[in-house]
C-alpha cells in the first residue's frame, strides 16, 4: 500500500518499515506483511501522513472573481458558482471555507470530511495568506495596529503578518496573514485603518500555495501537499 500510495518502490518501503519510519494508528511497525484498512486505520512516514485511500481526492482551484463559493444554486439563479468548473469530475466534491464573490483565488475541494472540517474549525487556526491591494499611501503604524488588534462590530480582530509588496502613487499591494475565518474578514480589516480594498486575492492556505495556477482552473494535490495539510491539523 505504502508502494501504491507513491512513497517508493517495494522495497524502498520495505526499508522504511525495517527502519522504524512507518507507523499505524499512532504505533511503530517493523514487521513486513502488516495487513491493514486503508479506510480506517492511518499510516504515518516519518510523521507525515499518507494518504492510502485512493476514492479521496484533493483539489486546488483558482477562483475568478464574480463566481459564488457553492456547488450549486437553486433553481432560476443561473449564477457561476465552484461547481460550474467541477462538472468534468466524477467525485462529489464540497468546498473548504469560501471565499466571497468579489474575491478571488485559492479554494480547496475534497470529498474527505475529516480533513475538510478540520481545516475549517477555528481551533485548528489554519493561516490563510492574501494579497492586497488597497488605495492611499499605507504608514507605518498601519501593519503594527493591524497586528496589535481592530476593534470590528463583531469583536476584535488580529493579523499574524502584514508587509508591503509593493508602493505606487495612491496604491498599495499588501501580503497578508490571518487565520480569523469571519466573513469578509480581510476587508472590514482594511476599512477599518482607512484602506478599502480594491483587489483581493487569496495566495495560500494553510501549506498549500496557489502558484502560478491560471484563473478558473484547478489541479489536484500531490501526495507531498497532502501529507503537509493533514501534518497541519494533526491528522
Amino acid at each position: 500500500m505504502l508502494a501504491q500510495a507513491g512513497v517508493g518502490s517495494r522495497r524502498r518501503c520495505e526499508e522504511l518499515i525495517e527502519a522504524g519510519r512507518v507507523q499505524v494508528d499512532g504505533h511503530v511497525v517493523t514487521e513486513l506483511g502488516v495487513r491493514i484498512d486503508p479506510k480506517s486505520q492511518s499510516v504515518h512516514v516519518d510523521g507525515l501522513r499518507i494518504q492510502l485511500d485512493e476514492t479521496l481526492i484533493y483539489v486546488a482551484f483558482n477562483k475568478p472573481v464574480g463566481v459564488l463559493s457553492s456547488m450549486t444554486l437553486g433553481q432560476g439563479d443561473d449564477r457561476l458558482t465552484l461547481g460550474d468548473f467541477m462538472v468534468d469530475r466524477e467525485e462529489r466534491l464540497f468546498h473548504v471555507g469560501r471565499l466571497d464573490v468579489d474575491t478571488e483565488g485559492l479554494i480547496l475541494l475534497t470529498n474527505d470530511g475529516e480533513l475538510a472540517n478540520r481545516l475549517t474549525h477555528p481551533s485548528y487556526e489554519v493561516p490563510k495568506t492574501y494579497l492586497v491591494e488597497v488605495a492611499g499611501k499605507v504608514e507605518r503604524d498601519v501593519g503594527k495596529q493591524l497586528m496589535t488588534g481592530v476593534e470590528l462590530d463583531d469583536g476584535i480582530a488580529t493579523v499574524d503578518s502584514f508587509k508591503v509588496v509593493d508602493a505606487r502613487p495612491g496604491k498599495a499591494l499588501l501580503e497578508v496573514t490571518l487565520h480569523d475565518g469571519r466573513n469578509r474578514i480581510v476587508r472590514r480589516l482594511m476599512a477599518a485603518v482607512g484602506h478599502p480594498v480594491e483587489q483581493l486575492v487569496r495566495v495560500k492556505v494553510g501549506p498549500i500555495r496557489l502558484g502560478d495556477l491560471r484563473t478558473g482552473r484547478s489541479r489536484v494535490l500531490n501526495k507531498g501537499e497532502i501529507a503537509s495539510l493533514m501534518e497541519a491539523v494533526g491528522l
